[in-house]
């Protein structure tokens, strides 16, 4: 059973479709990338899971039970437009909002003072919120929406702004959240984050679904059997060889050897490539080029809109 589910979601605005037919299944305790172009509808899907809006028509289910207004509770959310009181002190503002959430004002201070000694920050909280960095500020709301322990997370592109050490600090504390039992959507435009964090995605351009499952199958669905090898020897001798079996997408001088990118035809076995290069010369490398998080999302958006204009 799904953690959370979306079933057929539909949302119009003013005569435009944010939404049509969105679903996507949520595995418990994994890191479910949302993804998707500026405009496709993940903030649209956030905002109504957080029920800050209501879908026009489709199902979704929590804990394998309708979503209900008081689950918001056992819900955190770091939206991208952060929203500080920039006139409160720090403290006095992160025990308010940790107390909306269903703390007692004695365990929200304890739990916040453990969060700001980890983050360093501890000694702003009688500072006013306008003092802080916008880096600072972001330390804030995310210690403030995963302070009661949620058991789900939504995270849209937590990072924007951080310099990559407090980037490091905030993506190791989302994996330690995911240990405790935590289930995260994660949205962002950062692929590299997408591979490193994400488990599972989804894939929405112009309202819809055009991919989902988890990473691992997806890049497989998407491998096109490359290599890239470092070769030192006779390299006349060694491209006419593979282009007659092979087809050679990159082929150039480093450093005294030559790198190239081969795509080997299906069904054939990497010992025949070895057996060619071994002919030609010495191989220094010989690595297989999964595809990247950021190819597979901009090939995938590209074939969907090429589909959709036939």
């Amino acid at each position: 059973m799904a953690f959370f589910e979306a079933q057929e979601i539909v949302k119009d605005f003013s005569g435009t479709r944010a939404l049509d037919k969105l679903s996507m299944s949520v595995p418990k305790g994994s890191i479910y990338g949302l993804l998707g172009p500026n405009g496709a509808g993940k903030t649209t899907l956030i905002r109504i899971i957080n029920q800050i809006t209501a879908p026009d028509s489709g199902v979704l289910k929590y804990r394998g039970k309708n979503l209900k207004p008081e689950d918001i509770y056992s819900i955190g959310y770091l939206p991208e437009e952060r929203g500080l009181y920039k006139k409160m002190k720090v403290g006095e503002q992160a025990l308010y909002l940790a107390q909306l959430k269903g703390l007692k004002k004695k365990d929200a201070r304890e739990r916040l003072v453990k969060w700001f000694k980890k983050f360093d920050i501890l000694p702003w909280w009688d500072k006013k919120v306008e003092e802080l960095s916008k880096g600072m500020q972001q330390k804030i709301q995310f210690i403030v929406t995963v302070v009661h322990e949620p058991k789900f997370l939504i995270f849209d592109e937590p990072f924007s702004g951080f310099d990559p050490i407090n980037t490091r600090l905030l993506k190791e504390e989302i994996l330690k959240l995911q240990k405790k039992g935590a289930t995260i959507i994660f949205s962002t435009h950062d692929m590299g984050s997408v591979e490193e964090l994400c488990d599972h995605i989804s894939l929405i351009n112009k309202s819809r679904t055009i991919l989902d499952g988890p990473v691992n199958e997806i890049r497989d669905k998407y491998d096109s059997n490359t290599y890239e090898i470092t070769f030192k020897g006779e390299v006349n001798l060694l491209t006419a060889s593979l282009s007659h079996h092979y087809k050679i997408i990159e082929n150039q001088a480093i450093n005294g050897h030559r790198k190239l990118s081969v795509e080997l035809m299906k069904n054939t076995e990497t010992n025949d490539v070895l057996k060619v290069l071994l002919q030609a010369g010495s191989v220094v490398s010989f690595n297989k080029l999964m595809p990247s998080m950021n190819d597979i999302f901009i090939k995938a958006v590209e074939q969907a809109n090429s589909n959709k204009q036939k």
